[in-house]
């Protein structure tokens, strides 16, 4: 990531939210590791060695031995759904210069079958084999072999001629049917190439929905073609904030939408991945980009301004049955560009000023027998449930659907915490898991004084892989109504491709092995190892992404409790028993190069580099800080870590 999006915007304080968090860490550092949360003992197995595969698959082992790849390897596929995932993997070896074939031989190097006749594994599950003879993958359905083959990629991120593919059988199935990732363009617009890059790393990943934020306050960003001012007007601001502060507003005109047929052309680049796209379409609330483009949707005459500021806007569509028809005009054009099965209708943060100052709304409240205003959000919802529904669609909103109230048949995706999902799931609604905190993207992953401008709080990888979906106080029957893990990536403080992708990596590999690998399978240090090779890859692919401080543990002195609350996310401070010691310091990049200091400067790439466990002393001097950085190929480096002993 270039270096002015780290240096662009600075937060000088540690936030509340942040410093609880901070806190809660800090009782687990007690021998001077780098301050992150701790991952509850478990007792599954590691992962063997050889299989670096992210979300780690259920069962893995290794064979007796592994299989040469060949100059021109010749893959069996015999159907359409199989030549379809063939020739994604051709293309994969041949940008390796591997001259793969779809080709019909009695002994193929690659098998690609589906058999339709292993019910454990579902509709996204795979057997994958490596041996002497060669690769299988087997599945009961294409998405599956999709998946067999991200898992290849995976245990060979670099082929090449000769190359031996190490030997193993993985049987493996999704935990979650709901493996997702949302992506806002409407507060930062991003380019269809921009999209299907993002579309790319979550199927990777094996991440198999994709939530794409289309409408909002600060824009309005799919073509509605009865209503084209949606795009003509509502598509462009007047100018955006800049960061955290509603008072700095850069004065550029902003502006981007999609065309029909980019729509398409993403809809069918997902699809060949097996993702399916949800759209969203904000109502009634988050509704300003629609208002200004037609201000007869509103409860007032307006004035409208597509909005230039963050935050919520009391402005929002009046529940008029000419705006009903507004919204089923265009749910109709939305169904038409996307087959999915799921809409999202929005319906999170609507203040309800205006309907408290119109008499329509006093009117239809007295109709319609509705007691709060709440009451009349739920009429709303209802009734764009019922349009869905009769075109064969399911609604999906955000947890305050439940407030006014909502049928069984409506998705409730939980952001507040996870107790709207519990509530939800208790009621019999299906529930998909999006708590603010852990899986928002747009929270910092690190120490605010080094990380771009982020909105408050903190969710690091350690803290998404901690989180488990299905809440331990569900019953086995409400559980069932979990349909699995969504992580959200807002953009009011997001504005470039590399800055987006720095923000979603690496955490989206927590989030996908949160959705795909059951919680009693997971195990953080056997995580943190198969991740690698992912690092590697993303360099490969061009991907910004945070690269993660490096550890510093005392290796070989007694330490006591910290004596007092440290600074920053990234700064620990330990009393030590022992005055001498050395200290450790690790980090997860593979071929990271780590610089440190011992004189309370901050480290660079011309301070020392570590080559063995550093030596303090504390018998003549008080105190002794420990800075280190991780420095990866290409100059880009880590925030620092510093480890502070006392005697």
């Amino acid at each position: 990531m270039p270096a002015e999006i780290v240096r662009k915007s600075f937060v000088k304080n540690a936030r509340p939210a942040i410093a609880i968090a901070v806190l809660f860490i800090l009782l687990n550092s007690l021998i001077g590791m780098k301050p992150v949360a701790v991952h509850a003992a478990s007792t599954a197995g590691d992962t063997p060695a050889a299989v670096n595969v992210v979300p780690k698959p259920r069962q893995a082992t290794l064979t007796a031995s592994g299989f040469v790849l060949p100059a021109q390897p010749t893959i069996a596929a015999q159907t359409g759904d199989e030549r379809a995932v063939a020739n994604v993997l051709i293309t994969f070896l041949r940008a390796h210069g591997i001259a793969a074939a779809i080709a019909a031989q009695p002994t193929p190097a690659i098998r690609l079958s589906l058999e339709h006749d292993l019910p454990a594994i579902g509709r996204e599950g795979y057997r994958l084999r490596v041996d002497a003879t060669g690769v299988s993958i087997v599945a009961n359905a294409p998405a599956g072999l999709f998946y067999g083959v991200q898992t290849l990629e995976q245990l060979v991120p670099a082929p090449t001629a000769g190359a031996t593919l190490p030997g193993v059988e993985i049987v493996d199935w999704p935990a979650y049917s709901w493996r997702g990732v949302l992506l806002d363009v409407s507060r930062h617009f991003f380019a269809p190439a921009v999209v299907e890059r993002y579309i790319d790393v979550a199927a990777h990943y094996k991440l198999n929905t994709f939530h794409w934020h289309l409408t909002d306050d600060q824009g309005w960003r799919i073509p509605i073609a009865r209503y084209p001012a949606l795009t003509g007007v509502g598509a462009c601001r007047a100018g955006s904030e800049i960061g955290n502060d509603p008072d700095d507003i850069d004065p550029h005109r902003y502006c981007g939408a999609y065309t029909r047929a980019q729509i398409g052309e993403i809809v069918a680049y997902a699809r060949a991945r097996h993702v399916t796209i949800v759209p969203e379409i904000e109502m009634p609330g988050h509704s300003v980009a629609a208002l200004t483009a037609y201000p007869w949707l509103g409860c007032s005459p307006g004035p409208f301004h597509v909005r230039e500021t963050w935050g919520v806007s009391t402005d929002i569509l009046c529940p008029t049955e000419r705006t009903f028809g507004f919204v089923t005009d265009v749910l109709t054009e939305v169904m038409a560009l996307f087959p999915g099965t799921y809409i999202h209708i929005g319906g999170d943060e609507v203040p309800t000023d205006a309907w408290q100052h119109s008499a329509f709304v006093h009117g239809l409240m007295q109709r319609e027998h509705l007691r709060t205003y709440r009451d009349v959000q739920g009429y709303f919802t209802r009734r764009i449930e019922k349009f869905l529904a009769a075109h064969g669609r399911k609604l999906v909103g955000w947890d305050e659907i439940l407030d006014g109230g909502v049928s069984r048949s409506a998705t409730v995706m939980s952001w507040r915490g996870t107790s709207g999902g519990i509530i939800a799931a208790r009621r019999g609604n299906d529930v998909v898991m999006s708590p603010s905190g852990p899986v928002y993207l747009d929270w910092a992953q690190g120490d605010t004084n080094y990380e771009p401008v982020a909105i408050d709080g903190l969710s690091t990888p350690q803290m998404i892989y901690d989180f488990n979906p299905t809440p331990a106080d569900l019953s086995a029957a409400d559980a069932t109504h979990i349909l699995g893990l969504q992580a959200n990536l807002w953009t009011e403080r997001i504005a470039t491709e590399d800055h987006l992708f720095y923000m979603l990596l690496p955490r989206e590999l927590a989030v996908a092995e949160d959705a795909w690998t059951p919680a009693a399978d997971r195990v953080w240090s056997d995580f943190v190892a198969r991740c690698g090779p992912q690092y590697t890859w993303f360099e490969a692919q061009h991907l910004a992404f945070h690269i993660p401080d490096p550890t510093l543990r005392v290796v070989d002195a007694a330490g006591t409790f910290p004596e007092s609350v440290q600074r920053s996310v990234n700064e620990t401070e330990l009393r030590v028993v022992d005055p001498r010691g050395t200290i450790a310091i690790a980090d997860e990049v593979p071929g990271a190069t780590i610089y440190y200091t011992t004189d309370d400067s901050l480290p660079t790439a011309a301070s020392h580099p570590y080559v063995a466990p550093v030596a303090f002393d504390l018998t003549t001097i008080p105190v002794v800080h420990v800075r280190a950085i991780a420095v990866i190929a290409g100059g880009r480096a880590s925030a620092p870590t510093t480890l502070t002993l006392r005697r």
